[in-house]
């Protein structure tokens, strides 16, 4: 069946407003590669602050960083996402991401993000232990142990 210019029209005008729609779960992976990105640099200040890295290897780090940086904005551009956006506000857990300028790897804050809350615990370490059933039907259907470490340091 052939549209008439007519029938096109409100298709033209939703076209925009469908674009961020249609970025799908590109917000959500732009959020995690920028959270992880944030989680890195701070082990590379607190390296850095030991004197744990050469001249040469924060460099790379750094250059690293910022392309990596680069990127996420230009997905974020492509995919027409404001970058402020990717800073989740969960409740009163706070923000996932703090105020720019506001956090420096080391110092705590009165009321610290999630961000800072994990660079806390990969400076300290933890370990997740546990157990999960999945099934249906009253079946267990899947069983799966856990043992995660994680921390900054190596083991």
């Amino acid at each position: 069946m052939a549209c008439t210019p007519v029938e096109n029209s409100n298709d033209l005008v939703a076209t925009n407003s469908q674009a961020n729609n249609q970025a799908g779960l590109v917000p959500l992976l732009l959020t995690v590669v920028e959270l992880i990105r944030q989680l890195m640099e701070a082990q590379v200040i607190r390296r850095m602050e030991q004197e744990c890295l050469t001249e040469s290897d924060i460099e790379r780090a750094a250059e690293s960083l910022q392309k990596l940086e680069e990127q996420v904005l230009n997905l974020c551009q492509i995919f027409e996402i404001d970058p402020a956006d990717l800073n989740i506000h969960l409740g009163e857990l706070g923000s996932l991401f703090p105020p720019a300028g506001s956090y420096y790897p080391g110092e705590t804050g009165n009321s610290p993000s999630i961000l800072e809350l994990l660079d806390r615990l990969l400076n300290t370490g933890i370990v997740v232990d546990g157990e999960i059933d999945l099934g249906v039907a009253q079946l267990n259907l899947i069983h799966a142990k856990l043992r995660v470490v994680l921390t900054s340091k190596p083991l």
